[in-house]
């Protein structure tokens, strides 16, 4: 199990550069795994730097449609045609945010233009419910609520009437991977909760707990009460490792970092890791 950072908001790696945005690469099982595109080229040359080929990929995922976690995907299938690119059926909404009761002129959706999209499209393969890729690699499809959930953030796309409707995210999904020593859950930015994310990634594999989780959590915009309540939640876990990247939040990642010590890693872009270890 080999797993390593192409994007992420903050890097340390000389020859590195940093974006809003996430791309993890990963081999286990047998396959090589791109997860999550970042939000532009920029994967492209980082991945050059971490001598790592892309074009070597055997599948990719994408944990949801937003621009952020989609962008690098043309790029990609242009030095890649091999991989098949999983992605939830409701991903390709044209989503917008909210900013001081307004909704933002820009989709923070997908933002692929019509030729990309006719070129990735034949590549797509639409989830729903849970996927396995193989017998240790699946995806969980659209992710349930955990119980007590509380949204950090709104957004709202247009529905086939033409009426403004709230995204329920159905489209975010987890990458769940099955080691000896347990699970390891990728999820993009955890939009439904990394509580109902990481019970999401257990019910693939529920004879085994989960040993590590690499996330977003989206927990920059919330509040301090939801924030500790999370924080808690997670610690309870009791992983051998969690890696809060990408739209965790600054308070959330020192707060887990001071509940956690060692078993918290502030994972950056050029970050490789041997299974727990880096």
């Amino acid at each position: 199990m080999k797993f390593g950072f192409l994007v992420e908001n903050k890097t340390d790696t000389p020859g590195v550069t940093a974006e809003h945005g996430l791309s993890i690469y990963i081999e286990a099982d047998g396959k090589k795994i791109l997860f999550d595109a970042g939000a532009s080229d920029m994967l492209l040359k980082n991945a050059v730097a971490m001598k790592i080929k892309l074009d070597d990929i055997d599948l990719a995922v994408v944990s949801h449609g937003h621009y952020d976690h989609t962008g690098g995907f043309p790029a990609f299938c242009r030095i890649n045609s091999k991989a098949s690119v999983y992605i939830h059926k409701n991903a390709l909404r044209k989503s917008y945010g909210m900013e001081n009761g307004c909704l933002e002129k820009v989709s923070c959706g997908i933002r692929w233009t019509e030729d990309e999209m006719n070129t990735i499209r034949e590549r797509l393969v639409y989830t729903d419910g849970p996927v396995y890729l193989t017998d240790n690699i699946g995806i969980t499809g659209t992710v349930p609520y955990a119980e007590g959930f509380r949204p950090t953030e709104k957004f709202y796309y247009y529905n086939e009437e033409g009426d403004l409707a709230e995204d329920d995210m159905s489209h975010e999904q987890c990458l769940v991977i099955r080691q000896q020593e347990g699970l390891y859950i990728f999820s993009g930015c955890s939009h439904r909760g990394v509580i109902s994310a990481l019970e999401a990634g257990k019910a693939m594999f529920p004879e085994k707990k989960v040993a590590v989780l690499a996330a977003g959590m989206h927990l920059y915009s919330a509040s301090d009460q939801n924030r500790k309540y999370v924080v808690e939640q997670v610690a309870a876990e009791g992983l051998r490792r969690i890696m809060p990247v990408h739209c965790t939040g600054i308070k959330a990642l020192c707060e887990l970092k001071s509940r956690l010590g060692d078993a918290c890693t502030a994972a950056a872009a050029g970050d490789i890791y041997d299974g727990c270890q880096r």
